[in-house]
């Protein structure tokens, strides 16, 4: 059975038990930071509940600088997992249980190396109305400018095994591509105090003001998985036409794949009119890669949301 690395602070009055993980993937270092400066700041006696910390769930993802660990798995898609299994699904198996003592749960991502993410909050659009609405006032608090609500159906994710477990819970997104961006990672350790003093956990400490989240809720099936989203046709060089936050146009340019032997351009034209969210920063793509996802208005498809620029 795979063994976590985590921190738990029990305060000196009772209150709600929050976890926060990071390194889900071995090439996301913002919240990694982000939690290892938690750890160094949180006072006890001044904490309300217990907080759990784990830095890096998945140890084998970050030995192979890599969004998977040893075995070739991706933890984000290997929950529940199984303590007997392999390094990967060893790993899920300890972080679910892990996830199921809490009583509110923040997992902190990024776009690693690969993939550019506009600052989101995400949640599962779950059955249970006050679980649905304890996300929503989490992903208020975190403070970032946009505010995901998706599917709950999508298995395998972090997501999928606090919805099963019936806790309340978000994850983060952050730019992503290399270096780790500090100023990702004050937002991630601002953002996480200020869930805390949301739910009473900590004393309200001067509040940051933040400009009106967009809030998006979409409950079409896989709506939320980005890994399908405008795959390349085939492997070779991509070159991005677009940037995050920009709104396009259904038939407007991506951006390019290039096939390094032949020299052939095959163009990457958009079938949505919304905003750009995700974009591949990584130029090498496999065949099928997500290269972008486009956010769509479903109440005014005609009508991008106007996004803060990042």
């Amino acid at each position: 059975m795979s063994k976590l690395k985590s921190t738990s602070i029990q305060g000196s009055a009772d209150g709600p038990h929050l976890l926060i993980t990071a390194g889900i993937h071995g090439d996301e270092f913002e919240g990694i930071f982000a939690i290892y400066q938690l750890i160094r700041q949180i006072d006890a006696s001044k904490l309300h509940g217990r907080l759990t910390l784990l830095p890096i769930a998945n140890q084998s993802a970050v030995d192979q600088h890599s969004r998977y660990g040893e075995d070739g798995k991706d933890l984000a898609r290997t929950f529940p997992g199984d303590p007997q299994g392999s390094p990967t699904e060893q790993v899920a198996a300890a972080v679910n249980d892990l996830i199921s003592t809490a009583d509110l749960y923040i997992d902190l991502h990024t776009g690693g190396r690969a993939m550019d993410v506009y600052p989101l909050s995400g949640y599962g659009l779950v059955k249970d109305d006050a679980i649905l609405e304890t996300q929503r006032r989490m992903a208020r608090a975190i403070g970032l400018p946009l505010i995901w609500g998706t599917s709950a159906e999508l298995d395998g994710r972090s997501m999928s095994a606090a919805r099963d477990a019936g806790v309340a819970a978000i994850y983060t997104e952050y730019r992503g591509p290399s270096p780790c961006d500090a100023i990702g990672v004050k937002t991630y350790v601002d953002g996480c105090l200020a869930v805390m003093a949301e739910f009473g956990m900590l004393k309200q400490a001067d509040s940051i003001q933040h400009p009106p989240p967009v809030i998006v809720e979409d409950s079409r099936p896989n709506s939320g998985h980005m890994q399908l989203c405008n795959p390349s046709p085939i492997k070779g060089l991509f070159e991005s036409s677009v940037s995050l936050g920009q709104n396009v146009e259904s038939g407007d340019l991506l951006g390019k794949v290039i096939d390094p032997l032949s020299g052939k351009e095959h163009q990457i034209t958009s079938k949505q009119t919304g905003s750009i969210i995700v974009i591949r920063s990584y130029p090498q793509v496999d065949e099928s890669d997500a290269l972008a996802v486009i956010l769509e208005n479903n109440e005014n498809p005609a009508s991008p949301y106007q996004l803060p620029s990042c």
